[in-house]
């Protein structure tokens, strides 16, 4: 009893799965977060193949239509991917402002450095701009 939006789910399913697995070889997405994709898009092959069973499961839990359980799945998959992107976003802002701080440590030092190893102008030179400086007003 295969129906052609059965096939078209484990077709797609199979496609995500490849495509994801091509981003990795060619270094486009990190193995962390190949994981999380490769691990749907297998649930999803999986349940694609099961309709059977999700009918079964969907009626356990009080739905009357076995696609919409796949709809709740699905929007669990998503909530779950875009808390864990959040926590990676937010790890991520707190290793950048500790990079800047530390760059503006560097940089401040790196000008202390500099100041004291580059020679002073003679004394003179200073003391007689400002004898000019105070003739004039």
């Amino acid at each position: 009893m295969n129906s052609p939006g059965q096939y078209l789910a484990v077709g797609g399913s199979l496609v995500l799965l490849v495509f994801v697995l091509e981003l990795v070889r060619r270094r486009r997405l990190t193995e962390e977060y190949s994981f999380i994709w490769i691990l749907g898009s297998i649930a999803l092959l999986v349940l694609s193949l099961a309709r059977r069973l999700i009918d079964r499961v969907a009626l356990l839990l009080g739905i009357q239509y076995g696609p919409a359980l796949l709809l709740l799945i699905l929007a669990f998959f998503v909530a779950v991917a875009a808390l864990h992107f959040s926590l990676v976003i937010s790890r991520q802002r707190r290793q950048i402002e500790r990079l800047i701080e530390d760059v503006a440590l560097l940089d401040a030092q790196q000008r202390r450095l500099h100041d004291a190893a580059s020679p002073s102008p003679p004394p003179s030179s200073i003391s007689s701009s400002r004898v000019a400086g105070s003739r004039r007003q």
